[in-house]
């Protein structure tokens, strides 16, 4: 399959440093991305008010760079432009927020950055480029049995809906997978990439604001309330994360970054432990490093 053509084709040549920093940066955001969206709730910001700032913000900085880039939208083929939007756009927002509400940290970091080897290998056969490689299938089968131990794991801060909330995870990670496929098809530009993504979500969800279609408490919390999302939901995540993530899928590929990726699992748990109190129970120890090493055993040349 594409996936594993990719692999061999990136194992014969040294790691590209540039594209390991890149790629390093944004599993350091991502962590924090799950972070953020576990206190979403105990924020006086609605949904739809965080999600303002997340595509708001990188539109309004890089709105001189749109000129010059819509030649390059031009000749951009529909599917991927879709599959960017859908895949991390507002509803991967939605579906990883709502996920996020009734599960951990873990559960969120590991069940979308974490699965996305397994998704990109699913969404690779329903496109008709075959199975994974025999060698992939044993760390694809730990990723997959890494996802039951979380999905019966039950976490103290949990509404007790976790099948439900790791279902919608799973979903994001879905999501997620297309976007990765769609960014590594089109060779997006890192600023194009960040702009396709923010600009039509943004304007999509100051229409839906404006007629009452999604819940807002605009003007119902201070700038002081907004200002940790505002810097990593809104830079962290919507510039300088996107921006890495294109170079590092353009200069590593989809499966090598993914390797990346396993760490952010296993960070953002150890991080959620002193910064939201969360505790960190065997079954869910277990469930990150198992989806953990399947990761890395998955994409291992």
């Amino acid at each position: 399959m594409a996936a594993a053509n990719d692999a061999a084709g990136n194992g014969g040549r040294s790691l590209d440093v540039t594209g390991a920093i890149a790629m390093t940066t944004a599993v350091l955001i991502w962590a924090g991305f799950a972070l953020s969206v576990r206190s979403m709730g105990a924020s006086p910001l609605a949904t739809a008010d965080i999600a303002l700032i997340r595509f708001g913000v990188p539109s309004l900085l890089l709105l001189p760079f749109l000129p010059s880039r819509l030649a390059i939208f031009r000749r951009l083929r529909m599917t991927d432009a879709l599959m960017v939007l859908v895949g991390a756009g507002l509803p991967f927002f939605w579906i990883a927020a709502a996920g996020g509400r009734e599960t951990s940290t873990a559960h969120v970091s590991a069940l979308v950055a974490g699965t996305v080897p397994l998704s990109v290998a699913i969404l690779y056969f329903l496109m008709g480029k075959g199975l994974p490689a025999r060698r992939q299938m044993a760390g694809l089968a730990a990723i997959i049995l890494g996802v039951a131990v979380l999905s019966v794991a039950q976490p103290a801060v949990a509404s007790g809906h976790v099948w439900r909330g790791c279902g919608l995870l799973l979903l994001a990670s879905l999501l997620w997978g297309a976007y990765t496929i769609a960014l590594r098809r089109s060779a997006l530009d890192p600023v194009s990439s960040a702009l396709l993504l923010a600009v039509p979500c943004f304007l999509m969800l100051v229409v839906l604001m404006a007629t009452g279609a999604v819940e807002t408490h605009l003007g119902a919390f201070t700038f002081h309330d907004a200002l940790p999302f505002i810097l990593l939901q809104g830079i962290g995540v919507g510039i300088v994360s996107s921006m890495a993530y294109a170079v590092a899928v353009s200069r590593l590929g989809p499966t090598r970054s993914t390797v990346f990726g396993a760490m952010a699992p296993a960070l953002a748990t150890v991080e959620a432990v002193p910064l939201l109190g969360e505790s960190l129970t065997l079954p869910i120890a277990l469930g990150v490093a198992a989806i953990t090493l399947g990761v890395i055993h998955a994409n291992r040349r």
